[in-house]
């Protein structure tokens, strides 16, 4: 088994991308959510995705409803408080109550509603999380993670600056997954986050290693020297290391999305 340990000092977990880079990957990435539910055709939306209990339309009402929670303060509580309270009711965890809320909330919505809204909160939530107090974001957040089987604390931040853009954009790749289509990548955009990613990862295993990641957003690192060599599609890696599905090795070890 491959040892692993929170990337910190500490066992707090803080982001690491400068915070006007984040910024900036988030409103891109909320532009991209939308272009991409955009382009889907009448046959996508019904279509099953990674996420088992969602179809495309269902998982584009969970993107919505977490950049609308990030909009205002007070529709985080609202939402974070009606979660709470059915996660207790139901004896589930507090995250898959409130993705649940946030797709059941939307259940009528038809694809154009998904469009529209996509279009409308996506800016509404990057302006949400640029603002958010710094004295906020260096908070822990209450909720203790547990990664690798570990348990581990995030500052507020690490969620708000990093989480919750990877959140959009790994559900962009398991669309694309879902419908045969190939992503929009670059190398700015995708390849930033995909670095940052990467960068977390090797924090997270500390062993030697040669990585790397082919496509638009691919790139090369390495650590020490007899390391596992790895050789594979950028998004390939991101979805192995984010838990869809087994990986071996090094690939084992996961990363929060």
């Amino acid at each position: 088994m491959i040892a692993t340990t929170p990337p910190s000092t500490d066992g707090i977990v803080r982001p690491q991308l400068p915070r006007r880079l984040a910024m900036r990957l988030a409103a891109d990435e909320y532009r991209r959510m939308a272009d991409a539910l955009a382009a889907l055709g009448p046959d996508d939306w019904s279509r099953p995705t990674p996420c088992a209990a969602w179809d495309v339309r269902q998982l584009g009402c969970h993107m919505v409803g977490m950049a609308a929670m990030v909009a205002t303060p007070w529709e985080m509580k609202r939402q974070q408080d009606r979660a709470a309270a059915d996660a207790a009711a139901q004896g589930i965890p507090g995250i898959d109550a409130l993705t649940g809320l946030q797709v059941t909330e939307r259940a009528d919505w038809t694809p154009e509603d998904v469009v529209r809204g996509a279009r409308s909160i996506g800016p509404r939530g990057a302006r949400g999380r640029k603002f958010t107090p710094g004295l906020i974001r260096r908070r822990a957040f209450p909720d203790v993670q547990v990664v690798n089987g570990t348990p581990e604390r995030w500052v507020i931040g690490f969620l708000s600056d990093v989480i919750l853009t990877r959140d959009p954009w790994m559900h962009r790749m398991d669309i694309a997954a879902a419908t045969g289509t190939t992503p929009y990548l670059t190398a700015e955009h995708d390849g930033a986050i995909i670095a940052d990613v990467v960068a977390e990862w090797s924090r997270r295993h500390d062993a030697a290693y040669e990585l790397e990641l082919t496509g638009p957003a691919g790139g090369h690192w390495h650590r020490g020297t007899g390391g596992e060599k790895i050789v594979m599609d950028a998004v390939d890696f991101c979805r192995a290391i984010s838990g869809r599905g087994e990986a071996p090795g090094l690939l084992a070890v996961e990363v929060p999305f």
